[in-house]
């Protein structure tokens, strides 16, 4: 019965025909724009590569106790957008033992990422890259799987760059260009939903790495900006924490994932 109740709910939101607003994706530019600046600067030098790393509370040495770290940074003012919504959330941890070098082998290893990002990935494939063995430089496509109370199956590409300040601090920029919903995944009827008919379940998404060696092992810090279709008048109550969750969750699995790997 409560799952009735859900779907239901859900039902006026779920419905087809929902392109990004130009007016939202503006915003959306503009936003990641800003975050962009503000990591540039903080990875110009060691000192705050990773802002969760030698902070006033000491959030570090919970780090290293082994927490993960999740909050919302989306400003109040900023998340309703003209026809959507904005999401910025950012999450940290500590791999004892892990290396720069690792992580970056992991990262740019994109062919494994259906084993290491699964259930969510199902398919990934380098399109283009450049600078050869050594590439910092990727465009790459994806196949996602998203479930929440609905599957949503999308087809991805990133940009995809990597860089280093030094040997002990690096990062990294993915950028979303294309976003397209597949109607019918993994059947005989499978297509690419127009704009016209897709749910608006992700527009955009941009993540971003910052890493840092230290103290034995890997701080990592991510954060992931990402453009929604906003809540029907009258629905936010029951629909906005699902909407909500959804980028928390997502970004919680790809840092989980990530240190699971780093690990073994």
């Amino acid at each position: 019965m409560k799952l009735l109740i859900w779907l239901l709910m859900l039902a006026p939101w779920t419905a087809g025909h929902c392109e990004a607003p130009a007016a939202a994706t503006t915003a959306f530019n503009a936003y990641a724009t800003r975050v962009e600046a503000r990591l540039a600067e903080q990875h110009r030098s060691a000192n705050g590569f990773v802002a969760t790393v030698g902070s006033k509370d000491q959030t570090d040495v919970r780090l290293r106790k082994g927490e993960l770290i999740i909050e919302k940074l989306t400003p109040t003012g900023e998340a309703e957008l003209s026809g959507a919504m904005l999401h910025d959330w950012r999450g940290a941890a500590f791999v004892r033992g892990a290396t720069l070098g690792d992580f970056e082998r992991l990262m740019k290893n994109f062919d494994t990422y259906p084993q290491r990002f699964s259930p969510q990935v199902t398919q990934a494939r380098i399109l283009t890259k450049q600078g050869g063995a050594d590439s910092s430089h990727f465009t790459v496509l994806m196949r996602v799987r998203q479930h929440h109370v609905i599957t949503v199956v999308m087809d991805t590409t990133y940009d995809v760059t990597f860089g280093r300040l030094d040997a002990q601090h690096a990062h990294s920029i993915s950028r979303s260009t294309r976003i397209s919903e597949i109607g019918s995944a993994g059947t005989p009827k499978e297509r690419t939903l127009s704009g016209s008919e897709e749910h608006g379940f992700l527009w955009r998404l941009n993540t971003y790495w910052s890493c840092e060696e230290r103290d034995g092992g890997l701080y990592m810090e991510i954060e992931s900006v990402s453009l929604t279709r906003s809540i029907p008048a009258g629905l936010g109550w029951v629909i906005r924490p699902f909407v909500e969750s959804v980028p928390r969750e997502s970004l919680e699995f790809t840092l989980h994932a990530v240190c699971n790997a780093l690990r073994k």
